[in-house]
């Protein structure tokens, strides 16, 4: 079993945590209201919720980007990166 990309991102606005197919139209998302950054134990919930886990060893790591690209001067765009495999017995 491989490892996949889960991606979280927010522009001030909604949390979003989504995990990457490549060649697919949709991914599996979970989306959280505004607020603060999920907690570890919250992205842990939701990857589990679309039948994923964090792989072992892996760590999140964290981008800042411009909403607008290279103009910082425009809202901050935060952006999380961890591996992930599909959870033993899941039906993602």
């Amino acid at each position: 079993m491989g490892t996949l990309t889960a991606q979280m991102a927010s522009d001030g606005g909604q949390w979003r945590l989504y995990v990457v197919l490549y060649g697919e139209s949709e991914w599996p998302t979970v989306r959280w209201e505004s607020g603060p950054v999920p907690t570890g134990a919250q992205r842990r919930e939701a990857l589990a919720s679309l039948g994923y886990e964090v792989a072992p060893g892996a760590a999140w790591s964290w981008v800042e980007d411009s909403k607008q690209p290279c103009d910082d001067s425009t809202a901050v765009v935060l952006i999380a990166a961890v591996d992930v495999r599909e959870q033993e017995g899941a039906t993602a």
